[in-house]
């Protein structure tokens, strides 16, 4: 199977699950996060690691040879990132989407597992957001996911089974780190800092950890075709305000690190005011998908990572931020033309 993206923040985590399930990968990622986010699989003989650019329709029709299925997690993630360069994040996001649909129709892919987002669903005063919800992007990198919906979905077939996924904002350790999450963000922030700086804090953010997203992709693959078929999952788990989420990280973090003393946090107004709580009862009741952990799990793996020391320079160091990444590429001093090096790790 072709694993887009794998080399994610997401993916980091997601790969290693698929491996012990027993199946073959193969990832295409730019690594632009580092060349050893996969070091704990790397010389795993089911393992395939190519450097390579989504864009690359030879490359892509090469890679998908003998693949059964396909979860496309590459992108240009985040609005900050997406906006640095409207170009290449259409390129990208949207314009490379419908010809990597097409290649694995052709390459006999007979599932296509992909990862849109809930920010789809844009601003709403809906108690609970279902997928029957109608999509009001605020962004390109939300408007892009949700143009990529119908173009996978029109592509049905019985020999061709697309499944999206809109998941809530992910949380929790991964060897490729982002601290531009929610959860995340505030964990390194009360460590860091001891301080927590809460902007806003009324607005509410889906959560949903990161072993639960994964483990929810590894358990798509194994679903009976008419389960999943075309259809479209929100998943999230909880739904809390910025503030409360603030609270439970400083509980958790003085519990796991006594030592530290008291964690401050402040609150300041904002301008930004998104705010939207999703229902995942659709996932739960046809799929019996039902995450097994909460914001303090997430919370807890970081702290962890922290104090284990797999978490160095967390407010400072850019390989932790993807629009600081981003901008490193806009500035040229990442490349992103990286050749392809077929390398079985």
């Amino acid at each position: 199977m072709l694993v887009t993206g794998g080399a994610g923040y997401v993916g980091a985590v997601l790969v290693p699950k698929l491996l012990d399930a027993g199946l073959k990968v193969r990832v295409l990622d730019w690594y632009i996060f580092g060349s050893d986010v996969l070091d704990q699989v790397k010389g795993h003989p089911n393992l395939e690691e190519h450097k390579g650019d989504i864009r690359d329709r030879n490359l892509l029709a090469r890679l998908l040879r003998g693949c059964d299925a396909v979860i496309h997690l590459a992108c240009i993630s985040n609005d900050p990132s997406a906006e640095l360069n409207p170009a290449l994040t259409r390129s990208v996001n949207l314009d490379a989407f419908a010809p990597l649909v097409q290649l694995s129709k052709l390459a006999g892919v007979r599932r296509f597992i992909y990862a849109s987002s809930s920010s789809v669903y844009g601003l709403s005063d809906e108690p609970d957001v279902d997928e029957t919800h109608a999509l009001r992007p605020l962004t390109d990198y939300s408007r892009f996911k949700a143009l990529c919906e119908p173009i996978l979905l029109e592509q049905r077939s019985n020999d061709f089974v697309p499944v999206i996924i809109r998941p809530a904002t992910v949380c929790g350790y991964s060897p490729r780190l982002r601290l531009d999450l929610t959860v995340n963000i505030l964990t390194a922030h009360a460590i860091e800092r001891r301080k927590i700086t809460v902007f806003g804090g009324d607005q509410l953010r889906p959560n949903i950890h990161i072993d639960d997203i994964t483990d929810l992709y590894v358990r798509l693959l194994g679903h009976a075709d008419e389960r999943i078929a075309g259809k479209v999952f929100n998943a999230g788990y909880q739904n809390h305000s910025v503030a409360q989420i603030a609270e439970m990280v400083r509980g958790v973090v003085q519990q796991e690190l006594p030592d530290m003393g008291p964690i401050d946090i402040v609150t300041t107004p904002t301008d930004d005011h998104r705010s939207y709580h999703i229902s995942s009862r659709k996932i739960a009741d046809e799929l019996g998908f039902v995450p097994a952990h909460g914001i303090e799990d997430a919370v807890r793996s970081l702290t962890q990572a922290f104090r284990a020391g797999k978490i160095a320079d967390a407010l400072v160091n850019t390989k932790y931020s993807n629009i600081k990444t981003m901008q490193k590429v806009q500035a040229g001093l990442i490349d992103l033309q990286g050749v392809d090096k077929g390398v079985a790790a």
